[in-house]
């Protein structure tokens, strides 16, 4: 039987400590630098925006921008199908719809 493990133990951050993830914004910035990487940011992300996880860098995002970001869009209730959703479809869905010749 395979046993999955939970996202945090396959996280970039999960050997550094804790106060570099919940410190000034001059740390804040080397710990948003390790997200760019990790293999499971979406994940970590998506569970402090599902969580309103109001500290503290998560997924890349810092405390200031996740509270931006749902401030903006608080409709949402799961941020996944958000995140994982191409950019690009962000942009087509923005783009006014011309009528055909």
């Amino acid at each position: 039987m395979v046993v999955q493990a939970y996202w945090s133990e396959q996280a970039a951050c999960r050997d550094t400590h804790a106060e570099d993830l919940f410190a000034d914004s001059a740390t804040q910035k080397r710990a948003k630098a390790v997200c760019t990487a990790c293999p499971v940011r979406i994940d970590c992300l998506t569970e402090a925006l599902d969580s309103r996880v109001e500290f503290g860098v998560w997924g890349g995002m810092t405390e200031r921008e996740r509270r931006a970001l749902l401030r903006r869009r608080p409709h949402i209730t799961s941020w996944r199908p958000v995140i994982e959703r191409p950019q690009s479809a962000d942009r087509e869905a923005a783009r006014p719809s011309t009528p055909s010749a």
